[in-house]
């Protein structure tokens, strides 16, 4: 059976600016041959199981050159696979997307296009640049700065400024000082605004402002490196009156999430509001149990034998009502009152209709435990569905009582996992992720078993509740604790901290 490919453009790094379709495509993809150019937040969308073919070209360093990406997308595609050649910005914008297509066709291997948001126009927004301005300019051009090697650049440089709109170029660093002299060269004038754009929509993005006649001698100074573009025209003028990225309250700031993956989007999207390059990768996964006693107990609840159905994470909830409604439907809960551990298991069980009957002030297992042998009659029947090695602190404070009958029901188990595209350990020694935030005590054991022996008073710990906490701080880990057990409280923990910490490097 013949497979398909798909070229997708993961646009400028920034994760939020993948299309939506892009994102559908990627999560059904078998392979995925990617550049260096796709933002981590990205690569993170990846498949677990996806087999990865790392394709980087920058700065004439190249893993696969481009026949042999070519072979490869043909290859794969011949034994049925479904193929996402995932390229940075758009892939038919100077991205050689046209060439990779011409092997396939020859071949009458199915393809599809899926373009992507162009760095010539996102990265320019994102530092306050609009391209086009009826008061600057009527056009916006996008020219190619690379050159081949021991070749000079084939522009036409007169014809660019003669359309007085503005100038866009990609791939041009190496080339900048060429840039700047052919366009005054041409009689553009000295004091034209432009603008190198390093890193665009990253949380370190950089504008480096100058005129076309001092800008290659300022990026100099300041030690630009690609990936960058460079923006030329009255429009980078308006840089400072426009510019909004930088007034976000986590601007500048990158995290790193390790909650299981089906977890992760709604504190993804609050951090992302607030201006924070979000990294999703997992460092723990909950895999369903099957066993005799979850069978035995799924019967015994439909025959009215427990009074309570207690969660204690979103994840159980998940996979509890998963498995129930595998082999029975939703009537068979009967009269059985349920309770939640907070406010994520309380909106997992509204997903199926359900609405706790309590949820404790505070969501921790020993004031769960603790009210529930307050609210429970003596010899009523609690099933509790968690994780195999779940924390004790419910079922001890529960035993306390003597008079409940408890069944502690291994539901599912918590596996570590790792990130085949991102080597956490040396970005955190890199300085390039700013904090790590933690959700349960797992996935700091997770994220210590996937990065190994390190330094980890390098890892800057935003951590949901004192178990989580407690966990960080025994490995050596800087720690922020949020006030309250919800996803919203440990955003606003992250905003304290990295404006505490700001200010701190002021001074």
């Amino acid at each position: 059976m013949t497979g398909k490919v798909w070229l997708v453009g993961a646009g400028p790094g920034d994760a939020g600016l993948m299309t939506l379709k892009g994102k559908q495509v990627l999560e059904q993809a078998d392979v995925v041959v990617y550049d260096a150019l796709v933002g981590p937040g990205v690569l993170n969308m990846i498949p677990e199981n996806a087999k990865l073919i790392f394709a980087g070209k920058r700065a004439g360093n190249h893993y696969l050159r481009q026949e042999e990406t070519n072979r490869v997308l043909l290859e794969e595609a011949q034994k049925g696979q479904k193929v996402v050649r995932l390229k940075g910005g758009d892939p038919f914008l100077f991205g050689r997307g046209g060439e990779e297509l011409e092997l396939l066709a020859e071949n009458g291997i199915p393809f599809e296009v899926v373009p992507g948001i162009t760095s010539a126009i996102a990265v320019p927004a994102y530092s306050g640049i609009p391209v086009t301005h009826r008061d600057c300019c009527s056009s916006v051009h996008i020219i190619t700065g690379h050159r081949r090697a021991d070749t000079s650049l084939d522009i036409d440089f007169e014809a660019l400024v003669r359309t007085g709109g503005t100038l866009v170029f990609l791939m041009g660093i190496s080339t900048l000082p060429e840039i700047c002299s052919g366009l005054l060269n041409a009689g553009m004038a000295a004091d034209t605004p432009a603008a190198v754009l390093e890193k665009g929509t990253r949380a370190d993005q950089r504008r480096i402002g100058a005129t076309v006649s001092t800008l290659a001698e300022e990026c100099d100074r300041q030690h630009v490196r690609t990936p960058a573009i460079i923006v030329v025209g009255q429009v980078c003028a308006l840089a400072d009156t426009f510019s909004w990225y930088e007034k976000l309250p986590l601007a500048g700031v990158r995290v790193l999430l390790t909650r299981p993956r089906e977890l992760s989007s709604r504190l993804a999207a609050l951090l992302r509001r607030e201006g924070a390059e979000v990294l999703e990768n997992p460092s723990i996964a909950t895999v369903p149990l099957e066993s005799a006693e979850f069978e035995e107990s799924l019967e015994k609840l439909s025959r009215g034998g427990y009074d309570w159905l207690v969660f204690t994470s979103p994840s159980g909830v998940r996979i509890f009502f998963g498995m129930l409604l595998e082999r029975k439907d939703i009537r068979a809960l009967g009269n059985v009152k349920v309770a939640a551990i907070g406010q994520g298991s309380e909106k997992a069980l509204r997903s199926y209709g359900i609405r706790a009957d309590y949820v404790p002030p505070v969501f921790d297992g020993e004031t769960l435990g603790r009210e529930l042998r307050r609210i429970c009659a003596p010899g009523e029947r609690l099933l509790i569905p968690r994780a195999k090695l779940g924390n004790q602190a419910l079922i001890d404070e529960l035993s306390r009582s003597g008079e409940l009958e408890v069944t502690d029901l291994a539901a599912y188990d918590t596996v570590y996992v790792s990130s085949p595209v991102m080597d956490e350990k040396a970005a955190f020694a890199e300085g390039e992720i700013d904090y790590a935030v933690f959700t349960s005590a797992s996935t700091v054991k997770g994220f210590a078993a996937a990065v190994g022996d390190m330094d980890y008073s390098r890892v800057r710990a935003i951590c949901i509740g004192k178990q989580t906490a407690s966990a960080a701080e025994a490995l050596g880990m800087r720690v922020s604790v949020s006030e309250k057990a919800t996803l919203p409280s440990l955003a606003e923990c992250l905003r304290r901290t990295a404006q505490k910490d700001k200010e701190e490097e002021r001074i």
